[in-house]
């Protein structure tokens, strides 16, 4: 199994904390960048996958996060821009921006993995078959307290991710170590 793409949630994740900030002001954690391009030069396609209801709400604009990921060195984004309540396909835990991003890029998602910080992020991942990562920043700590304690119910509690770390830089050292044991089989 190669592994295609990683989908990587925004907010929380590569920086800020667990609410949105928007371009500009967004700032990535330590060694994200070095990351990015690490999964980069080892062929991995990388997708940002993120909510933004500002867009909805005319705070900000998409074309100041697809820069903004740019610049951080992502290859493609994945945007809802819709608020909770409109009921959209792509606004996760829907699994909306992972289908496009496999229609578009010709992946096969169970040769994909995603890093969130929210359940959320993972329910998405399990829908289509990806491997999932937790990493306890933004809201990842609080995430991963509540799941261990059993305070999850219905599909949240289902849900087991396949690595939980302490950040995004641990996520891709794990991903390079598993990629290259499954390159050898």
């Amino acid at each position: 199994m190669n592994i295609q793409a990683v989908f990587i949630d925004r907010d929380g994740t590569i920086g800020g904390n667990e609410t949105v900030i928007y371009p500009g002001e967004f700032e990535l954690f330590p060694g994200v960048e070095e990351s990015i391009r690490v999964l980069k030069d080892a062929g991995v396609l990388t997708c940002s996958f993120t909510n933004q209801p500002g867009i909805a709400r005319g705070e900000a604009v998409i074309g100041d996060f697809e820069k903004e990921l740019s610049r951080f060195g992502v290859d493609k984004f994945y945007i809802c821009p819709h608020q909770h309540t409109e009921g959209c396909e792509c606004r996760k835990p829907s699994p909306g921006m992972l289908l496009k991003a496999a229609e578009e890029n010709h992946l096969d998602l169970k040769k994909c993995i995603v890093i969130g910080d929210r359940w959320t992020d993972l329910i998405a991942a399990d829908e289509v078959g990806c491997m999932k990562i937790l990493v306890k920043t933004g809201s990842g700590t609080s995430a991963y307290e509540q799941y261990i304690n059993s305070e999850y119910t219905g599909r949240w509690g289902e849900i087991q991710p396949d690595f939980v770390t302490s950040d995004f830089n641990a996520a891709v050292q794990w991903i390079m170590i598993k990629k290259a044991a499954l390159g050898s089989l």
